[in-house]
């Protein structure tokens, strides 16, 4: 990321590094060829047509080039800006069901529900797939930017502050602004292939871009980009028995079988995508111009998930109890269940805008997005189905809609203030949709087989047992988990801003919206200020409110699935309910219609620019009211036992042992300070040098935890435990440090980068189930070599040094877990790769 004066944060890396006899000259602040300095123009954030300039922004705004973005053997835009923003984490493994194939971010130790994404300026729709079992950012719909083709990127604005008050929800933690390639001609190509070191994981990518004009003053820009990203080895240890014992002795097989049981332990995806985009202007008149501008994405995922050791021990003698579930007559030496998902996500946008009489101007727009998913499984069973059970399904589909309609005027008026007074006031209706969808009946109906005592190691060990209907490890939707939810939203705003002297800045904005679900309505504002001290040197800040509507997933999200839960030592397979918070059931046990998640920023810094040194810290307090989390599971034995099953069942729910539900449980508040430096250095013996510090803290406190409800008062149930407690303060790390240089003497040229990776907890109910890991640094290199201005070649790194988290866990009875699960830097290794680019 290149630091930007009186936008980000920093710590200065001076030109010592440099020795002084090569030094001839420092870089400007801005040159032709680097747009990131102050004085760059940026739109996010502000309602000014001409946009406002880095360097005058009152609050802290990144900008990142495509050459940056393209630096990189990464495979999509959540790892290339998590690589880049400080602020930005994921894990390697954030829990199961699909968050485990398209992982949760947390940004500024948020969820990504907290940050919206805009492309070109207009709202982006979410993703279908709800992260019910992700531990980290549990029960999160972010937008997937991986949906973006990387190549069609012009440039990202980053716009670390509260702005609801502006673009209405989700804008809690901040705005990404993708904004798309718009140079009128020309194109350029490239490939990159690559693999971890140890571990296979394959890369194939490539990607074209042309554009060319139209009408004259006209342009169309075409993107295409597409990948094939293979699986890695699996990271996990082997375990000792695969078979059930003979006669108290291993079996003979052993010998020949595999014992790596979890392949879905480090990188387990194989992913197939191709993302496209088209970006358009033409001018309709002398003052009007029409746009338009769409995103077209297929992914398939073949993800391996759920390992099954049919034995009644797996790594170390821990009980296994889920080896019945593998039958031996379709897998006798167990199994690696893969989860398939297959995704078409779109986004499409046409708008005309333009002079309006003498002083308006005007924008209007209309936008339709749509995630469709199609989930299924391969490598599994039914096991209730018995030896006949498929072993190949379709478990459902989950589908997200998002229509917005808007329409903002602006205009300047001359008050007798240093520069006219920029008014802008919108309105916008939007209308979203979610649904979630059967499966074929195989994938989740009870087939009543029970186990035959017949004589054999496995009759034996578990004759007459009845095994859980459903899929293992997936969970297929049923008719009764079906949904289908919309609802519509109008809102209406204004944002006034204004240089009030030469030196002072002062913008305020305010925002009414009204939901016509449970939602209801919301007004939002903020008040932001600048003042410029000397030249080069100004203090920032303001306030805002905002806030965060839940979404329809949340509202309406159901599923029934088959588990394990830890009872003393031993794994039990229990079946769960995820209710919807409006059913009777979950009604009967305390829910309560969800409401917005209301926010309250405060943010203060300083900028400090004068010739190559770049300098800003910000520091900001975001409290949270309501925000919404998962229950714990209310029903097994440590939670409520029978009385909850009891409840359930009289109210429609039967063959369940648990259940839980969404709901607005708690406050919290969350402090940090974000740091951005930068030095730019040119000489004539070694080249251009320039050195970016970037460095971010985070600390999330829980402040409230709503009461027991009623309903629930005389049962001993914890709605929210010590587990999930931690897994939402300490799971992802509060510090974050980027050290980057990035150097050029042509025709070579480097971006080596360091990052460092702060400690972090995996948490267990019980202070002694706690794993502490210690930070990390990760090294990145990117060496390239112009052969011509036409053709460049590329090797690099990720991961250089080959890091793995350390060693510091328990493993399970599958073999995974001895490096963790929540590493930000992934439990597969060191990555090198090579790259091609053409332009033309």
């Amino acid at each position: 990321m290149k630091s930007l004066p009186f936008a980000g944060a920093a710590i200065v890396f001076s030109g010592a590094l440099i020795p002084a006899a090569f030094a001839q000259t420092t870089l400007p602040a801005a040159t032709e060829e680097d747009d990131q300095g102050g004085s760059a123009i940026v739109v996010t954030g502000t309602r000014k047509g001409t946009g406002r300039t880095v360097a005058d922004s009152p609050v802290p705004i990144d900008v990142i080039s495509p050459q940056e973005l393209k630096a990189s053997g990464r495979t999509g835009l959540k790892e290339i800006l998590g690589n880049i923003i400080p602020s930005l984490t994921m894990p390697a493994l954030g829990g199961g069901g699909t968050s485990a194939s398209v992982r949760p971010i947390s940004i500024r130790g948020l969820s990504g529900d907290y940050l919206l994404v805009l492309v070109n300026g207009k709202r982006r729709h979410t993703t279908a797939l709800i992260n019910n079992l992700s531990r980290i950012s549990g029960g999160s719909t972010p937008v997937d930017i991986d949906l973006i083709p990387t190549n069609a990127v012009g440039r990202i604005e980053v716009l670390r502050d509260g702005a609801a008050a502006q673009y209405g929800s989700d804008a809690i933690s901040g705005v990404i602004n993708i904004l798309l390639d718009d140079a009128p001609e020309g194109g350029d190509f490239s490939a990159t292939a690559g693999q971890l070191y140890e571990k296979g994981g394959a890369l194939i990518q490539q990607g074209l871009s042309y554009g060319t004009r139209i009408g004259g003053e006209g342009f169309v820009r075409f993107a295409v980009e597409g990948k094939y990203h293979d699986r890695a080895d699996s990271s996990g240890e082997p375990v000792p028995l695969i078979y059930p014992l003979v006669n108290g002795a291993p079996d003979p097989r052993e010998a020949r079988a595999d014992h790596l049981i979890a392949g879905g332990y480090g990188r387990s995806n194989r992913d197939k995508i191709i993302n496209g985009s088209v970006n358009a202007e033409l001018p309709v008149g002398d003052t009007l111009t029409a746009y338009s501008f769409s995103t077209l994405s297929y992914r398939d995922i073949d993800d391996k998930r759920g390992a099954v050791v049919p034995a009644t021990t797996g790594y170390g003698g821990q009980t296994n109890v889920q080896g019945f579930t593998a039958l031996p007559q379709i897998y006798p030496s167990g199994f690696q269940a893969r989860r398939r998902i297959k995704e078409w996500d779109w986004q499409m946008a046409i708008g005309l805008k333009g002079g309006l009489g003498a002083d308006w101007s005007f924008d209007l727009s209309t936008t339709y997005g749509r995630d469709d998913v199609e989930l299924g499984a391969v490598g599994t069973l039914n096991p209730s189905l018995g030896p006949s059970s498929p072993t190949r399904f379709f478990m459902g589909k989950q589908i997200q809609d998002l229509w917005i309609n808007n329409l903002e005027l602006t205009r300047s008026y001359d008050i007798g203030f240093a520069k006219p007074l920029d008014v802008a006031v919108g309105f916008e209706h939007r209308w979203e949709k979610f649904q979630n969808r059967a499966g074929e009946p195989d994938s989740y109906r009870d087939g009543g087989y029970i186990i035959p005592a017949d004589g054999t190691p496995f009759g034996n060990a578990y004759g007459g047992r009845s095994p859980s209907p459903g899929l293992v490890s997936f969970t297929g939707t049923s008719p009764a988990d079906e949904t289908s939810l919309s609802r519509h939203n109008l809102a209406a705003y204004i944002d006034l801003s204004a240089d009030v002297t030469s030196a002072w800045f002062v913008g305020v904005a305010g925002r009414f919206e009204h939901y016509d679900d449970s939602a209801g309505e919301t007004v939002s504002g903020k008040f932001s200020t600048r003042y410029e001290i000397a030249r080069g040197f100004a203090l920032r800040g303001g306030v805002n409110t905002g806030f965060r509507a839940p979404s329809l997933a949340q509202t309406g999200f159901s599923t029934t699935q088959n588990t394990a839960t830890i009872i003393g030592n031993d794994r039990v397979s229990t079946t769960s309910k995820f209710l919807p918070v409006n059913s009777v059931a979950a009604l009967a046990l305390g829910a309560t219609p969800l409401k917005p998640e209301k926010s309250l920023n405060y943010t203060a810094g300083l900028a400090f620019e004068r010739g190559p040194v770049r300098l800003t810290i910000d520091a900001y307090q975001i409290n949270v009211d309501d925000r919404i989390v998962k229950t714990e599971f209310l029903g097994t034995a440590a939670n409520g036992g029978p009385a909850i099953r009891t409840i359930l069942l009289a109210n429609g729910v039967s063959n369940v042992d648990s259940a839980q539900f969404f709901t607005n449980a708690i406050d919290t508040r969350t402090r940090g300070i974000d740091v951005v430096a930068e030095y730019g250095l040119r000489t004539a013996a070694i080249g251009s040098f320039r050195l970016n510090a970037a460095f971010s803290y985070n600390r999330t406190k829980i402040t409230d935890i709503i009461d027991t409800p009623a309903q629930l008062a005389s049962l001993n149930v914890t709605l929210f435990g010590r587990q999930a407690q931690k897994d939402l303060v300490a799971a992802t790390p509060r510090t974050k440090l980027v050290l980057t240089n990035d150097w050029s003497l042509r025709p070579l040229h480097a971006l080596a980068r360091l990052t460092r990776f702060g400690s972090y907890l995996e948490s267990s109910n019980i202070a002694s189930g706690d794993r502490k890991y210690g930070a990390k640094w990760i090294a990145d290199l990117d060496i390239g070599y112009d052969v011509s201005d036409r053709l460049t070649l590329s090797v690099g790194a990720n991961n250089l040094f080959d890091s793995y988290p350390h060693r510091n866990g328990v493993i399970a009875s599958d073999g995974s877990g001895a490096y963790g699960n929540f590493a930000p830097f992934g439990l597969s290794g060191g990555f090198y790769y090579g790259r091609i680019s053409a332009r033309f």
